[in-house]
């Protein structure tokens, strides 16, 4: 089951029509994009497909939509979390999992628990899930770190099979790579940080440039998998003024925006985000045309 998470993850947009509804048929092309763009595996529901604006019919309906179209080709990691922990358990026991191989679970956001209590809320939740559970450490989201002992002791658990570190503290990526089981999962949740990563024993990353450019960001990750730093750092180099420019009014309007430019979907967002500004959208086009992506 390990094995399937290594590599490329894009964490996929939720395309929308102007209206807000979602577009279906742009769901469907991107799957296909990605799928023949050469990812890993797929990632659903993440903060990128701007969950916390979906219903659960919503979710449930992007969920079934993603793997009909995969039609079992790539696995699929879900996205469940929250920080109110007996709903997260009785969203883990009703969901219909039959479609996914993993969950992807943040941590707990707004009430900034101490560590002892992620821990328990981690616990309980790999004990209710039907499926194994990548954690996800993103403060900068979340309002606390899931620090390095932290992830060491859930790594315990046979359910918590990996994380998605998006700390960007290096210290801290080394220290879980070093002090947890080897078949744990250690994933870049740092675009531009996974080659480095992948150096002190990362197994992939999921990503948000991925659903924009899935050829050349696979292509970076592989090389850098087969130990082909030189390749690699050719791809790298081609993200890095990119890269800024996906968060800079909020995430996912960049990558949409990109999806857009590549005609795969609209770049509609739902609110409180907004669509990108002229300024945004032409320093996004440029930047395309420069680094030839």
């Amino acid at each position: 089951m390990k094995e399937l998470f290594r590599g490329v993850g894009p964490a996929m947009v939720t395309p929308f029509h102007e209206s807000g509804e979602i577009d279906f048929g742009g769901l469907k092309k991107l799957t296909e994009h990605l799928i023949s763009g050469g990812v890993d595996y797929l990632v659903v529901q993440g903060t990128t497909g701007e969950s916390p604006t979906l219903s659960k019919e919503e979710k449930k309906h992007v969920l079934e939509v993603v793997a009909e179209t995969n039609d079992k080709r790539l696995p699929i990691v879900f996205g469940i979390g929250g920080n109110n922990t007996s709903e997260v358990q009785k969203s883990l026991k009703e969901a219909d999992l039959s479609l996914v191989d993993g969950i992807l679970s943040v941590s707990p956001y707004y009430n900034k628990p101490s560590q002892a209590g992620i821990i328990r809320h981690f616990n309980l939740l790999a004990d209710a899930s039907p499926r194994p559970i990548i954690l996800y450490n993103v403060p900068a989201r979340t309002g606390s770190n899931l620090n390095a002992s932290t992830t060491i002791a859930l790594s315990a658990h046979p359910n918590i099979i990996g994380i998605k570190e998006a700390s960007g503290d290096l210290d801290q990526a080394m220290m879980i790579s070093r002090e947890t089981p080897d078949d744990f999962l250690l994933i870049s949740g740092e675009d531009l940080l996974t080659v480095p990563l992948i150096s002190v024993g990362a197994v992939g990353v999921i990503s948000v440039l991925a659903n924009g450019f899935p050829t050349e960001f696979s292509n970076m990750v592989h090389y850098a998998m087969d130990g082909n730093y030189e390749r690699s750092r050719e791809y790298l180099n081609k993200f890095l003024e990119i890269n800024p420019l996906m968060y800079q009014e909020g995430n996912p309007v960049g990558i949409k925006t990109v999806l857009k430019l590549k005609g795969i979907c609209d770049s509609f967002v739902r609110l409180p985000l907004e669509q990108a500004s002229n300024v945004l959208l032409q320093q996004i086009s440029e930047e395309i045309k420069k680094a030839a992506l």
